[in-house]
């Protein structure tokens, strides 16, 4: 530690911290403009300067180390005179056009203008302008007259978000920040440069001139999306939301978000919103009240019951919905007589789930604080498209990887995760068991232990190896795809013996908002019930289907299946804020969006997280719980008198309980080896990823983030250099019909990827133009069109 003085007051600050450091310590602001706390430093503003004694002049307090004995004085006359000569330069090019920028009321320059700048300009030349520049839909390049030059985009882009998609070019006044060539801005992160713009010059393009900062109020709440729990400021306007911008929690999501969290907020006030219940009659929809709607429903469900019996009656949830809708949704279908409930649509091995345990049902989750992802010394990622997937789990990772961590992956695909990864092992699906068996065979030949399965350790597999049998901070994380895998247990199984050997720890990446909530309360069956795949197969005796939040032909793992089984359904019923289902429902229920009801999510780590609603419901939009209370009211079933949705989330989770005793990774499946399949492009496996913005309802829904470089280049089939020249494919003709045995096909347009392997295609899911498809890992064929 090192002691200086501060305006007169001693201070104790870690040796090599900077003055800006030692001020925050000490509650004392210092003006400045492109220091922030999670960048570097660049010392380019020099707004910051203060008065160092014994020092020539004025000293950027961001890039001034402290020394021992350090005076420093921040209001000084010399520090105050150096602050408003910076300002005077500052403003000599900025246009006066606060009335009219977007960021008027929240600007740094703005607030900073009154305490150190001038009356009047002593610059009468012509300021200079430079033409606005469009880097896609979400970021807002149009008033760059406005940058004072910070760079904090700039070092954003490079630091966090890990790809360096803006820079400086020029010099003086000429300088300006701009794409390479014109390209966009398509980072995942990329909504977070508006938020440390400290001037108008990047700004939300779909916000732009709806609202004035000072017309909004602000209520926190929790995004819905990936298992982060990113916590969210939900911004809004009379009874409509206007903004979402990020609620700093270090210890969750520090101070960013991704942009679904960002602007899925698109969703709320779209035309695809459900306003009223509807009732399909004669093969035409009409809307209904209420009490209509949930009678009939109620009817339906009885009369079902009466002549098929309780086992004919299914629910599948959504992760994505609340702790309070997927209990009361498994409270309703068990208390009508079936335990066919189930939140696991992509998931294909139904072996793999946590073991119940005194305190009730346990979850898989993150192994592990996510706030340690960002101090691992080794991390091993297992079946996950890691960067899409969870967007600020791998910033996480990347800030791990920039400090010396080595990142491996054992996929079905080189993807960039803008980090670097120290080894890589990309084979298809069918081989991710047998290439981490061979990682275990060299992790029990540097134990001098037996291996848990005969397998043979590629070169890649025991460099893994060795990483992971050094460092001291370790982690085999599982992404989506090993957990929709149809031999999860048997991976899960194997990372649990290497963590065994190496001691690090195991953990799942968890794919939604409330993977581990819904666990939890026990959204799956139990007692001889139907699971997800079996419901959704089209050979089961359901005849009634209660569907919240989900729109299984686009969230199941396999939507060929899922698309019969709705179809021969007697009565299906869709919960969801959106209109969805209309060509195999036969109800639907408006309920809220997490903005518009109270509710709970569990994220990865098993952090419960609970919000309240920021806007009345739309129209006739009700509460999820609500309208399951409700509807089990009307069925005559006894249990269901909650008042509030924290009645509900005592009843699920307990008053005050601990869920760390109710969180575990343990699995010892036996693990059985098989022969591959080779490299044989007559036998081609499909690899299927859920594209960031087709992961729910609201993302699919958003305007915007469908007009995104990720969003458009979705329906591509990724094929490999051996079946790309098979087919005689060029960049010209690459249109191709993919089929898949007992479903349809659908044909798409090819792109070249020279690191897939040979008989791996890449076809993504959750979209329109592939639900005709089958199984997610199941096999395909590719003809040229």
């Amino acid at each position: 530690m090192v002691e200086i003085e501060l305006d007169g007051k001693k201070i104790e600050v870690l040796e090599g911290s900077m003055v800006m450091h030692a001020a925050e310590k000490a509650g004392t602001y210092i003006p400045h403009f492109c220091y922030h706390k999670k960048l570097s430093i660049a010392a380019n503003c020099r707004m910051c300067l203060v008065d160092v004694e014994k020092a020539p002049k004025p000293m950027p307090a961001c890039a001034t180390p402290v020394t021992q004995g350090m005076i420093v004085r921040t209001k000084s006359e010399k520090a105050l005179k150096a602050q408003q000569g910076v300002m005077e330069f500052l403003l000599i090019n900025h246009p006066l056009d606060c009335p009219i920028c977007d960021q008027g009321g929240e600007c740094q320059l703005q607030d900073l203008a009154v305490g150190y700048g001038s009356g009047k300009s002593r610059y009468s030349e012509e300021k200079r302008v430079v033409f606005h520049k469009n880097i896609g839909p979400l970021v807002s390049m149009e008033e760059m007259s406005r940058c004072i030059h910070c760079t904090r985009c700039v070092r954003f882009g490079q630091e966090i978000a890990g790809q360096m998609e803006l820079g400086m070019a020029h010099r003086g006044e000429h300088s300006e920040i701009q794409t390479f060539v014109g390209r966009t801005v398509d980072s995942e992160l990329s909504g977070n440069m508006i938020d440390i713009c400290p001037v108008g010059a990047l700004t939300s393009k779909p916000f732009r001139y709806s609202a004035r900062t000072w017309e909004l109020s602000r209520r926190k709440s929790v995004s819905p999306h990936d298992s982060t729990g990113a916590n969210l400021i939900v911004q809004v306007k009379g009874q409509q939301v206007m903004r979402v911008v990020p609620l700093e929690n270090e210890d969750v999501n520090e101070c960013w978000i991704a942009d679904r969290d960002r602007f899925s907020y698109e969703a709320l006030n779209s035309d695809a919103r459900l306003t009223a219940p509807m009732i399909k009659q004669g093969g035409a929809w009409k809307s209904v009240d209420w009490t209509t709607a949930l009678e009939y429903v109620a009817n339906g469900l009885k009369s079902i019951k009466n002549d098929h019996g309780a086992a004919s009656i299914g629910a599948l949830g959504s992760a994505h919905s609340t702790v309070e809708e997927l209990h009361l949704l498994s409270q309703l279908t068990r208390a009508l007589g079936s335990q066919n409930v189930d939140y696991r649509l992509r998931h294909t091995d139904f072996s793999n789930a946590a073991e119940a345990g005194k305190a009730g049902p346990q979850a898989f989750w993150l192994g592990l604080p996510i706030a340690e992802l960002s101090t691992l010394d080794r991390a091993l990622v297992i079946g996950s498209f890691l960067r899409k997937d969870h967007p600020l789990f791998a910033q996480r990772l990347r800030q791990a990887a920039r400090r010396g961590a080595k990142v491996m992956s054992i996929s079905g695909s080189v993807e960039d995760w803008l980090m670097n990864v120290a080894e890589r092992v990309v084979a298809a699906p069918s081989a991710w068991l047998a290439e981490l068996a061979g990682v275990a065979a060299a992790v029990a030949e540097l134990a001098g232990v037996a291996a848990p399965v005969a397998a043979q350790s590629s070169e890649a597999a025991k460099r893994i190896a060795a990483a992971l049998w050094s460092g001291q901070r370790k982690a085999l994380l599982l992404g989506n795809a090993a957990a929709q895998h149809p031999q999860a247990a048997q991976l899960l199984s194997l990372a649990n013996w290497i963590a065994d050997k190496t001691g690090a720890r195991v953990g799942y990446l968890t794919a939604a908002a409330n993977t581990v909530g819904a666990q939890l309360v026990g959204a799956t069956p139990v007692a001889g019930g139907l699971n997800a795949g079996q419901m959704l197969s089209g050979t089961s005796a359901l005849k009634a289907l209660l569907l919240l939040n989900t729109d299984p032909v686009l969230d199941s793992a396999n939507a060929a299946a899922a698309a019969k089984a709705l179809q021969v359904a007697e009565m299906v019923v869709v919960m969801s804020p959106f209109k969805t289902g209309l060509d195999y429902a036969d109800v639907l229920l408006p309920i809220a969006p997490f903005t518009e009801t109270s509710g709970s999510f569990v994220n990865a780590e098993g952090r419960l997280q609970s919000f309240v609603g920021v806007v009345k419901p739309l129209a006739e939009t009700r509460p999820g719980w609500k309208v399951l209370r409700v509807l089990a009211n009307v069925l005559g079933l006894s249990g269901f008198e909650q008042e509030s949705s924290e009645q509900v989330r005592n009843e699920a989770l307990g008053v005050d309980a601990d869920l760390s005793a109710r969180l575990s990774n343990a699995g010892d499946a036996a693990v059985m080896l098989t022969t591959g399949e080779g490299g044989d492009v007559s036998k081609l496996e499909r690899l299927a990823d859920v594209p960031i913005y087709a992961t729910d309802s609201l993302v699919r829904n958003a305007p915007s983030l469908q007009l995104t470089n990720d969003a458009r280049n979705a329906p591509f089939a990724s094929l490999s250099s051996a079946l790309w020249q098979q087919l005689g494919l060029t960049a010209e003709a690459n249109k191709i019909l993919v089929s898949q045995e007992g479903a349809g096909s659908a044909q798409l347009s090819a792109k070249l990827d020279a690191a897939l392997p040979a008989n791996v295609v890449r076809v993504p899911a959750g979209l329109a133009e592939t639900q005709a498809l089958g199984a997610l890992f199941g096999t395909l064929t590719v003809a040229k069109v």
